[in-house]
């Protein structure tokens, strides 16, 4: 069944966080797994949890400790979400992206997303950071499915730069002051839970994806259809399946957002006032 999510249950969720907090966020960031350190940033803090806001789905995942922030960082009014939703816990896409939808009634005009996504260009290694150019919605699903709200976007939205040309230059500019370099690819969101096939991740291959996950895509989508310019971040956390003779499991994915913890504080750290 198509989810609707109505004007009126994002006006609700915004009213119900802004009568707590006094800031008005320009900038939204939602943290994939292992990589909520991202909170450590984050100053003159107000946090809410998820299950206490109006229509707000709930975090299920270990890595995903389902609260929002909101505070400054570096100057800048930010919402962070420490933890994310995904279709495989039984959500559907309109849901699982529903808080940007929450952003954009707060004031964000660019989103950061990030990500922990098994590497599948056989080039990568576990712990590399890349910047999505672009992605593959392999999920067999779209969070604008269903009567279109003229309000929230247009019916067709363009796609043909789902992530922003700026704010990846100013990724780029941010590493080289740092000594650093970005890998850069393409996503592909598939639907999980289970990790992919050897034979998946050949396929994968062949469509042009440098990563795989299980997140981003709706995220992205709703938030170009609102007008939000998207920068994407994977944090590859081990590589894809059939590339290295080991099995793949989610403490491999946290053990690695551990080891480029710092690397990653100080990238986002010095980007977010140029977002």
């Amino acid at each position: 069944m198509t989810e609707i999510i109505s004007q009126g249950a994002i006006q609700e969720a915004a009213v119900f966080i802004k009568d707590r907090c006094t800031v008005a966020p320009e900038i939204g960031l939602i943290l994939g797994s292992g990589l909520g350190i991202l909170a450590d940033l984050i100053e003159n803090e107000v946090s809410i949890p998820y299950q206490e806001i109006p229509h707000f789905p709930v975090s299920t995942v270990e890595g995903h400790e389902g609260e929002l922030l909101i505070g400054t960082i570096r100057g800048r009014r930010v919402v962070m979400m420490k933890g994310r939703f995904h279709m495989y816990e039984g959500y559907g896409p309109e849901t699982t992206a529903f808080p940007v939808r929450v952003m954009k009634e707060l004031g964000v005009a660019s989103l950061l997303v990030t990500n922990a996504a098994g590497g599948v260009n056989i080039g990568f290694s576990a712990g590399d950071l890349m910047l999505l150019t672009d992605h593959l919605n392999l999920t067999g699903r779209n969070p604008l499915i269903g009567p279109n709200d003229a309000a929230l976007g247009v019916r067709f939205p363009d796609m043909s730069e789902p992530y922003s040309r700026r704010l990846l230059q100013a990724a780029r500019e941010t590493a080289a002051e740092q000594d650093f370099t970005f890998r850069e690819g393409v996503y592909a969101g598939l639907l999980g839970p289970c990790y992919e096939t050897p034979a998946e991740v050949r396929m994968l291959r062949t469509l042009g994806a440098d990563a795989v996950g299980m997140s981003t895509v709706s995220e992205t989508i709703v938030a170009r259809h609102a007008g939000i310019e998207v920068l994407g971040i994977s944090c590859i956390t081990n590589m894809a399946a059939g590339i290295l003779d080991q099995p793949l499991s989610h403490g491999e994915v946290m053990e690695t957002a551990e080891r480029v913890r710092e690397r990653f504080l100080g990238l986002v750290l010095a980007l977010i006032p140029k977002m």
